[in-house]
């Protein structure tokens, strides 16, 4: 069609072509730059391939990468579709001729300007307009595979009547199709807006109608088709509100209805939805009307009825229903919260028990052998341990341990016993030399478990191995013994290949070896090397001689990594842990599954609920997750990662989970029937972290289920700080075998405590029972303490301890010098209605920079004991029989009374033995003489050990009670006196 308007046009101004020799050499550059971008682009496509491929889950890539490209085509090209249609029309529809006006005669100009070029801009904008488009549709292919493979929970909304599939799986794939109608709608109108002004459809300035009837009808179905959407996200908004959040009493993250959304938003919405449907008839009313009195006026109406109906009526009933009698207008709407809440976590089943605080029995002896059956008290932190480890086990400088390690069990003469585990993985920034062929040819892998007993140290305070060594023995019998897949490998390595790899070192030399597990990509095909030369940035790759038959590139080496790849669906524990089951060492990775739509269930955030100290200080540690907002979470995958080969498999644990199985549907073969987890992997499985940090942080507001405990905010707990440092971060919870006042038998646990909120007493104590494969798995059990018994939190315990005379004074021995004193975890056991605290306490004295253990704290009913090992602190306490030495003959005297501790010459000739055996082990360590050192810190220790049984027989004495007198307890503390530390296992 020819373009109107017209002009004087000016001389030709010729501009002289470049040379044909310039003009191939452009070419050609331009034909290199498109083919280096597009093998870029091969490249990284090619690589991802090949990876997913090499770990069996192809059918992953290939679905994910199938559904992005289908929805960037189609969505793209409707978006181009819809807003090219709209310019062409727009073009179709001008006016013929334009008024004589200063306007059109400036717009003519542009008009000639772009003629030439209509096609190509037409095309132009709508390609634009059409990959922006695409490439945000892609993005949703989550919600596209759950929409069309969507599972029914098989439970209804309380509201709507639902099933909680159209919450979860239906309404936010209907949202972004609306999102979607709504964008296309909104530059279609600009397009078509712009494009009538051009050509004199719309006009501004010149004299007449300010727009043609063709311009005013094409808008004004535009706009009806936006007022359309706009009635479609009213009717949505109703079922919106199931799982709408918002700010309320006990919580911040309140999620569905509220007395005011179901009485007055639930009717405005519908209300509001009839009004936008009369208002979009008005406007197509304009095809045949041709003016926009009427759809101007419903327009109108529709803002206003939304300002008056949607805003101004809901806050009245706010004011003057709900907040007159509150109590009453919500109880009925938190009943279906409490209810939706506790299903959606989980913690429904929660057995929440009446616990006195206080033991119930007056003769603490008889509770001595109790103790040692309520727990397998572990007193080897795994995370202050490591440093241990690393002294003891490293062996070469190239190894290193994780700076947390785990706890897991190992039997041992058919009895299971908390073992500490640590992996000794590769370590580059210890090696000798760093050059490529060290950093990725050489050194490629770590070697052996290291194994320690939970509950034991050696006299030294160091841990009791029970497998350790290079290579590794002990317990742990025959097992592949390389670790090329570990929390601590993050670089890639190229193995099997001509080049051979350092295995290990004994007393021999260096051992070699050339890897054979199967595991990564084969590097001799050249497109490969060329793929991963130019992936990983490292031109090496395509021509180093090291690389040839047999070479293989091993990379996404972190557990934690793999499984995030293969399952990009899953949200991953932090915590990836491993385990030796047959032969092989086993990375052992949680996975939930979770959604942000479940109906009326509040509503946490991942990253918050599941830091605490550890988090904090550990990056590693933090949870992998794909919604950062949810309101349901199942652990429904165990997931393994073969540290050899690097085999990735996925078991299905929660059978039950519809949000598992529909991603099951969706990736079909991916996931293992439950029934293939073997026995051996079944007794490593155990309950996870991440999950339980949420399901105790809802339980600070959720333990309680009537509606009027909830509203009232009298019930809401905290979970308490970590008490060994500033920091202000949660305390973690403990891996800890023990058993529950209504268990006969220790179960393998994990547990917290609670405290109320904005107090630091106790309010309650958790745990979950964590060993799979058991009946009670899962079960949640809280001891409640009467609000009206007062019980020593963690964070008084370790108050009371830090101030406690005698104990300050030992502590402050033992931190003179250079030497520095670490708490470890404060675990907490029920005993007889009580609670019984214990605490590890870790030197690092002088030179060894590495903690051993030195005492440790036990404290029950206002009894502190604080003494070299576990047993005697426990004796101390409960006054066990010959706990406290009977002191020599010549220092009795019972007619006498002795003078107070501070003066007894006893007490002191034992603190001036004791800084003389300090100040011979510092000189010890200047002289490098480990022997002497070793020595002293054995004076050391007797002499605090004669100090505090001089301090207890002055206490004795001090309270009137005969020096003789060998069945005398411990000395009395006042109540809440006892002491504790950090809890960080």
């Amino acid at each position: 069609m020819p373009d109107r308007g017209g002009g004087p046009t000016g001389p030709r101004i010729r501009v002289g072509r470049p040379s044909r020799r310039a003009r191939t050499l452009l070419m050609t550059l331009g034909v290199l730059a498109v083919l280096g971008m597009a093998f870029t682009m091969f490249a990284g496509f090619w690589t991802d391939w090949l990876w997913y491929r090499s770990v069996k889950y192809s059918s992953v890539f290939t679905t994910t990468l199938w559904t992005k490209i289908g929805l960037f085509f189609v969505f793209g090209l409707l978006m181009a579709l819809a807003v090219g249609f709209n310019i062409w029309l727009a073009h179709r529809l001008r006016p013929p001729l334009s008024a004589m006006s200063t306007e059109q005669q400036n717009l003519d100009r542009y008009r000639m300007g772009i003629a030439p070029f209509k096609k190509w801009l037409l095309f132009g904008i709508t390609a634009l307009v059409g990959l922006i488009a695409g490439a945000s549709a892609a993005g949703q292919w989550r919600t596209w595979l759950m929409w069309v493979n969507g599972v029914p929970f098989g439970k209804k909304d309380p509201q709507f009547k639902l099933d909680v599939a159209f919450f979860a799986f239906d309404l936010p794939w209907y949202r972004f199709l609306l999102g979607f109608g709504f964008a296309a709608v909104i530059l279609s109108v600009i397009a078509a807006a712009i494009t009538h002004y051009l050509y004199g459809g719309l006009r501004l300035t010149s004299p007449g109608a300010r727009a043609t009837a063709a311009a005013t009808g094409h808008l004004s179905v535009l706009i009806g088709v936006f007022v359309a959407f706009k009635a479609v996200a009213y009717w949505l908004d109703r079922y919106g509100l199931a799982v709408k959040s918002s700010d309320f009493k006990a919580t911040d993250n309140w999620t569905g209805l509220r007395y005011v959304d179901a009485n007055a938003y639930l009717p405005a919405k519908t209300i509001l939805f009839c009004i936008a449907v009369i208002c979009a008839l008005l406007f197509f009313a304009t095809l045949w009307r041709r003016t926009w009195q009427l759809p101007v006026i419903g327009f109108g109406l529709m803002v206003l009825s939304a300002i008056l109906i949607g805003g101004l009526y809901p806050a009245i009933v706010q004011k003057f229903q709900v907040q007159p009698n509150e109590q009453a207008k919500e109880a009925p709407y938190v009943e279906k919260n409490l209810s939706a809440t506790r299903e959606a976590y989980g913690i429904d089943g929660t057995e929440v028990t009446e616990y006195p605080g206080r033991s119930q029995t007056e003769d603490k002896s008889r509770l001595r052998d109790d103790a040692d059956a309520a727990a397998s008290i572990r007193i080897m932190d795994p995370n202050i341990v490591s440093p241990t480890f690393q002294q003891l086990q490293q062996m070469r400088n190239y190894y290193a341990f994780p700076t947390n390690l785990d706890v897991d069990r190992y039997a041992k003469d058919g009895k299971d016993q908390d073992t500490v585990v640590g992996l000794r993985e590769l370590n580059l920034a210890g090696i000798p030399k760093k050059n490529w062929i060290n950093n990725h040819f050489r050194y490629t892998h770590g070697y052996g478990v290291v194994a320690a007993k939970g509950t034991e140290v050696d006299p030294e305070g160091r841990p009791v191995f029970t497998e350790s060594d290079l290579p590794s023995k002990g317990d742990l019998g025959t097992y592949e013994q390389r670790i090329y897949y570990g929390e601590k490998t993050t670089t890639y390595s190229i193995v099997g290949g001509p080049q051979k790899e350092i295995d290990y070192s004994d007393d021999s030399g260096e051992k070699t070896t050339s890897y054979k597990g199967g595991g990564g990509i084969n590097l001799a095909n050249p497109v490969n090397r060329a793929a991963y030369a130019v992936a990983f940035n490292e031109p090496q790759i395509l021509y180093s001689g090291a690389i040839g038959d047999g070479s293989r590139i091993l990379y996404n080496r972190t557990p934690k990594q793999r499984v995030e790849a293969v399952a990009p669906w899953l949200t991953i524990d932090g915590d990836a842990y491993p385990a030796v089951v047959g032969n092989r060492i086993q990375w052992i990775v949680d996975a939930y599954t979770t959604t942000n739509g479940y109906p009326y269930a509040s509503r946490t955030t991942l990253g918050d609920t599941t830091a605490d100290s550890l988090t904090a200080a550990n990056d590693n540690r933090a949870v992998v997750a794909q919604q950062n907002q949810v309101n349901y979470i199942r652990n429904s995958v165990k997931a393994t990662v073969d540290a050899y080969t690097g085999d990735v498999k996925l078991y299905q644990w929660d059978t039950r989970d519809p949000v598992l199985k529909t991603w099951m549907k969706a990736f079909p073969d991916t996931v293992q029937p439950k029934s293939e987890i073997s026995g051996d992997l079944m007794a490593h499985l155990r309950y996870p972290q991440d999950l339980f940090k949420v399901q105790r942080e809802l339980l600070t507001r959720y333990h309680v289920k009537d509606a009027d405990t909830f509203l009232s905010g009298s019930e809401v707990w905290q979970v308490p700080d970590d008490p060994t440092n500033k920091s202000g971060d949660a305390v973690p919870p403990y891996y800890l075998s023990m058993k529950m006042p209504d268990q006969k038998e220790q179960a393998f646990s994990l547990t917290t405590t609670f405290t109320p909120n904005g107090r630091d007493n106790l309010s309650a104590f958790m745990a979950v029972d964590a060993e799979a494969g058991t009946s009670g798995y899962g079960k949640i059990r809280i001891l409640k303490v009467p609000t009206s018994t007062t019980v020593d939190g963690p964070k008084q315990v370790q108050s009371q301890f830090n101030s406690e005379q005698d104990i300050a004074e030992s502590i402050r021995l033992l931190r003179g010098g250079d030497s520095e004193v670490e708490y470890g975890n404060l675990l907490t056991v029920p005993l007889d209605g009580g609670l019984l605290y214990v605490e590890p306490v870790y030197v690092r004295g002088g030179g060894l920079k590495y903690p051993l253990l030195r005492k440790v704290l036990v404290t029950y009913g206002g009894n502190t004991a604080f003494e070299n090992t576990l047993e005697e602190a426990l004796n101390k306490v409960f006054g066990a029989e010959g706990s406290a030495p009977e002191p020599p003959d010549e220092d009795r005297d019972e007619g006498t009374t002795p003078p107070p501790a501070t003066g007894d010459p006893t007490v002191q000739d034992a603190l001036n033995d004791a800084q003389k055996a300090f100040e011979a082990g510092q000189e010890a360590l200047q002289k490098n003489d480990w022997a002497a050192y070793g020595e002293a810190q054995k004076d050391l220790e007797e002499a605090l050990r004669r100090a505090e049984e001089a301090q207890a027989r002055a206490g004795r004495g001090a309270d009137g009670e005969k020096n003789g007198d060998d069945k005398a307890g411990p000395t009395p503390r006042p109540s809440g006196s006892a002491t504790g530390g950090s809890d960080s296992g």
